[in-house]
Formats: C-alpha cells, structure tokens, sequence
C-alpha cells in the first residue's frame, strides 16, 4: 500500500524521525561504508509517540500483503514488531512475531529465528527495519526466514539511506517499502 504524504501522522514521524534520530559527525556503517550521518532508529523506536506512529503507518504499509507475521533483525526491528503486532491486534487481525538473530544461539533451542514464525510451508511474512543502507541485514533475516520455509510478502524499513539496499531487493522481486528516504546529506523526504 502506497504511504499517504499527507496523512498528519507520517508529518508528525518525520519530525521526529529528523529531530531525534539523525546524528551528524563521521560514522562507520554496519556495511562498512563512511557517512557524515547516522540514522538512529532506536531513538523514534523506543520513543512512547514515535513508536506508536511507527506501529500505526507500519500495519497500513502491509494492508493488502497477505502476511500473517511480522519479523526482521534483532535490535533494530524488535520495536517496531511490536508496536505492529499491536496494532494490529487491535484492528482484529493479529499478526505473530518472531526476530532472527544475527547468529544463531549456542545454547539453549539454539535457534536462528525466535518467537513466532508461521511453522506452514509457503507462509507469508513480513520483514522490517529501521534503516537500509546496503540491504546487508534485512537480506539476512529473508535468507534465514525463506530457508525455514516462509515467503517474504512484503519488506518495510523505516528510513531508506538510498545506498542501493532497497532497489537491490527489489530487483530480486521482493516488495520493498520505505516509510522515509534520505539524501546524500541524511535530510530525510
């Protein structure tokens, strides 16, 4: 589903999207790439208003997906999970959730994926992140998500960095939305 840019609550987001999560100085990407910006996610995730913003817009953005599940990276999604599957709980068409590590636990279930992911062959799911620069991440978690079985309905992020990552999963056929874009410069659009 198309992102309304005139809805209040995406104005209201990207406020605070620009207001608490863009950092500038020099910084080390996860991919390894240099930026004189960095995109905190965490700081609207774990923000009371922005997380319930994000947990609204993010339900809207898999109208019409067909997915049962909502997941992504550990850290960087977990939030943003949760607030969905709240929303989606109160909207009547509760969505399961489940996390993919980054590696897979030493001990215990010694799991790669926890929580809930759809044990029925061909599920369809959902996989989310706060942020796509080179797509290294959220490439993982669908890696790790299809070879347990699942397919990925739809991807949603909140800012894309324009750095290739979004347009690479795309051309490979997956379904990508961005809630947010950011220049060059980290102003986001």
């Amino acid at each position: 589903m198309p992102i309304d840019a005139n809805d209040p609550r995406r104005a209201r987001l990207k406020e605070l999207v620009e207001s608490l999560a863009v950092l500038r100085g020099t910084f080390t990407l996860s991919s390894g790439k240099q930026s004189n910006y960095y995109f905190d996610g965490r700081k609207v995730t774990h923000d009371a208003e922005g997380v319930a913003l994000v947990g609204a817009l993010v339900y809207e953005a898999l109208e019409g997906s067909g997915v049962e599940a909502i997941g992504g990276p550990a850290a960087g999604a977990n939030p943003i999970i949760t607030a969905t599957q709240i929303v989606s709980y109160q909207k009547t068409r509760p969505l399961a959730g489940f996390f993919v590590r980054s590696e897979r636990k030493g001990h215990g279930t010694e799991r790669l994926i926890e929580g809930n992911l759809p044990s029925t062959p061909g599920a369809r799911v959902a996989v989310v992140d706060d942020v796509v620069t080179t797509g290294g991440s959220l490439r993982r978690a669908i890696e790790a998500v299809e070879a347990a079985g699942c397919v990925v309905g739809r991807a949603v992020v909140l800012v894309d960095r324009r750095q290739g990552g979004c347009e690479a999963l795309r051309a490979d056929g997956y379904d990508v939305v961005a809630l947010f874009e950011a220049d060059d410069e980290g102003k986001i659009v």
